[in-house]
């Protein structure tokens, strides 16, 4: 008798580790499944916006000039009225919408390269602020992400401060994309404070030398954004994000080439540089597409008035906000070289971070 009670209950021991051997390959099994999916929504939250940006103004403006030669004319003409009367919202910063800032599919763009934004200081309130924004990269996605969502939560971050990443004019003179974008300079005079405009200041030309494993920014030239600041009393904030250049591999046409002779072309004429450049292919890192390579790209936030220090991948203000009118309180933006000297600061904090100017 006890010879088979010992018997049943070690099959019931081998029925129980048996049950949960199978119970822990499911959950594996499940587990496994769940990540694959998230890597899946992550690449398709990052390849709607890819297409967005390269395709959407232009795919709409064909459907709604083809939709003026058909029975739905009406509807074309009735956008095209709202355009008019609508066209100067951009410059009066938009129409902000935190509901659109918080979409979930930020989220996953944000965790498929991965995206981080670091506070190192507290701005104030009382200011307003130009953010530098470095480099361009090829689709400038680290700012997109870091100042155009939550998705690194840069609301919570800078408490009270109100980022706006500004982009061409032309974007914004494309039917229904100029819906998905919004921003301008009127923020800084017309709405108060506590504004921070984030303005990529190397724009087409830095684009044209992206490409991994180099640190460029393009700066001979562009000083609008510092007589920008002294204008509106803006404090100048430098911002570098690291790994922005390692997401696209570019074709790089030497100077001097035919390559760049119509790249500067398009720039000078379009307001766009046009770049031959490829990433990695919807199922597969080993073939190409338009998706972007899985770089870290790390953007280093200050919030302080203080000259301090801190570091991230995207670079914030590392020196910290540059107070221009304290630093030059005789300088006017009338004063044709005030910004090639007020700028000097914004470029001795680029040079010290071991950036080529």
């Amino acid at each position: 008798m006890k010879t088979l009670i010992a018997a049943y209950s070690g099959v019931l021991r081998g029925t129980g580790s048996s049950i949960l051997s199978a119970l822990q390959d499911l959950f594996s099994i499940t587990c496994l499944n769940r990540s694959k999916v998230e890597k899946q929504l992550q690449v398709i939250s990052v390849l709607q916006w890819v297409l967005s940006f390269l395709m959407l103004g232009v795919t709409c403006s064909v459907i709604l000039m083809y939709t003026f030669c058909t029975d739905c004319w009406l509807i074309a003409v009735l956008y095209f009225t709202w355009l008019v009367f609508d066209w100067n919202t951009p410059k009066k910063g938009g129409r902000r919408s935190q509901w659109v800032r918080n979409w979930a599919v930020w989220r996953y763009f944000r965790d498929y390269f991965p995206i981080q934004l670091v506070k190192t200081h507290n701005l104030l309130t009382t200011r307003n602020y130009i953010f530098g924004y470095h480099p361009h990269g090829i689709m400038g996605l680290g700012a997109f992400c870091n100042f155009s969502t939550e998705a690194t939560e840069v609301s919570k971050k800078f408490p009270g401060i109100r980022p706006y990443l500004a982009t061409l004019a032309g974007n914004f003179r494309m039917p229904v994309l100029r819906e998905y974008l919004m921003s301008g300079d009127y923020l800084l005079s017309k709405n108060g404070s506590g504004n921070a405009i984030i303005i990529v200041v190397g724009g087409a030309a830095e684009s044209l030398s992206s490409m991994p494993g180099k640190n460029a920014v393009t700066l001979r030239n562009r000083k609008g954004f510092v007589k920008l600041a002294l204008h509106h009393g803006a404090d100048l904030v430098p911002t570098y994000s690291f790994g922005e250049n390692e997401v696209y591999k570019q074709v790089i046409f030497e100077e001097g080439s035919w390559g760049r002779w119509v790249q500067k072309k398009f720039q000078k004429y379009i307001g766009f540089a046009p770049c031959i450049f490829h990433g990695r292919g919807l199922f597969s890192s080993d073939t190409w597409g338009l998706v972007p390579y899985s770089k870290p790209i790390t953007t280093v936030g200050n919030n302080s008035c203080d000259h301090h220090h801190h570091h991230h991948h995207t670079l914030t203000g590392f020196p910290g906000p540059i107070k221009l009118s304290s630093l030059f309180p005789g300088l006017s933006p009338a004063r044709c070289s005030c910004s090639k000297v007020a700028s000097l600061p914004y470029f001795f904090f680029l040079n010290k971070s071991f950036i080529e100017i």
